[in-house]
């Protein structure tokens, strides 16, 4: 493991040490979270880049609310890729904000129009709301895709843990519901299964950024009950079904308890007859998206790989 990202757990390990999440509510912890990354920002990322345009607008869900997304175009061309992104955070933090820097790179890279989509949290926003969100502001950009510059032939869904997640349900969701045709899923260091039961969860439980007591208040947050942890929608690799879905690009971390049901999705898809192409980040922990200036071997290289792999199918 680089020493930079050595030095880093060791400080966010410290943080974390000083957090009783049992004891503090999850506004409170979005609040410490956002003040964290602000100190860290410059340190873990590099500078946003510069794009043609970067904007924001508001999509109208199915409830009557709406929820904010921000859109990045990475030149003047006309039908851009499209990809819509939903960032990770456990579903109860992280924001539009924290992935600023990681959407921008998405967006130059691929020379793409990217979605960046603001779903509401929980836990004043459980399971399944975010998933409904994800899923309405999917269908806007579709709709949407010829005004935005994009090509909605050319549909990506994309996120990462929590967004990881959400971005491989909404692919299963547009095939039951002959939703948008999406191209692409692309899925980094997902969650898959809320049942918190494969083994490297237990492996990497603590010390490595993402640590077991953190998943289980995040599940805590999310479910409405207990029961939900049984629902494909929160749990895909329980879908009885996976044929038929778009091809995937699944990503996982050497030292990320989520490492497990990634790759074991990955799995499933692959016999129910999807194209996969999984690959293991050696040297990364959960979250490295957002660490190129410490992880920047792994980040860069799965910018690559994400490049290549959407160059095919697209």
């Amino acid at each position: 493991m680089p020493l930079k990202l050595r030095l880093l757990l060791f400080y966010l390990n410290y943080i974390a040490k000083q957090l009783d999440y049992s004891k503090i509510d999850a506004p409170t912890v979005r609040k410490i979270n956002h003040k964290e990354y602000q100190k860290v920002s410059s340190i873990i990322d590099f500078a946003a880049l510069p794009l043609f345009k970067v904007w924001e607008e508001a999509v109208n869900v199915r409830d009557g609310a709406s929820i904010p997304v921000r859109i990045y175009q990475a030149t003047d061309k006309k039908n851009l890729p499209l990809i819509v992104f939903f960032h990770g955070g456990g579903f109860v933090t992280r924001s539009i904000e924290t992935h600023d820097k990681a959407c921008r790179r998405i967006a130059q890279s691929n020379e793409a129009i990217v979605i960046s989509v603001g779903y509401r949290l929980a836990p004043e926003f459980k399971f399944p709301i975010p998933v409904h969100d994800c899923y309405d502001a999917t269908v806007w950009a579709f709709e949407q895709a010829k005004r935005l510059g994009a090509d909605g032939e050319k549909l990506v869904v994309m996120g990462d843990s929590a967004g990881g997640n959400l971005a491989t349900v909404v692919s299963i969701l547009s095939r039951d519901l002959a939703g948008p045709p999406i191209r692409a899923q692309v899925l980094i260091y997902p969650t898959a299964d809320g049942r918190l039961q494969h083994p490297t969860i237990d492996q990497f439980a603590k010390g490595y950024l993402l640590t077991k007591p953190m998943m289980q208040w995040f599940l805590d947050h999310y479910q409405r009950t207990p029961e939900d942890v049984l629902n494909p929608l929160m749990s895909p690799i329980l879908t009885e079904n996976l044929g038929q879905l778009p091809p995937a690009f699944i990503s996982t971390a050497e030292y990320d308890p989520l490492k497990g049901e990634g790759t074991d999705y990955a799995t499933r898809l692959g016999e129910a007859g999807n194209e996969v192409f999984l690959k293991d980040y050696k040297g990364a922990i959960h979250g490295f998206l957002n660490l190129a200036k410490i992880t920047r071997q792994q980040t860069l290289a799965m910018h690559e790989d994400i490049k290549r792999f959407l160059s095919t199918h697209l």
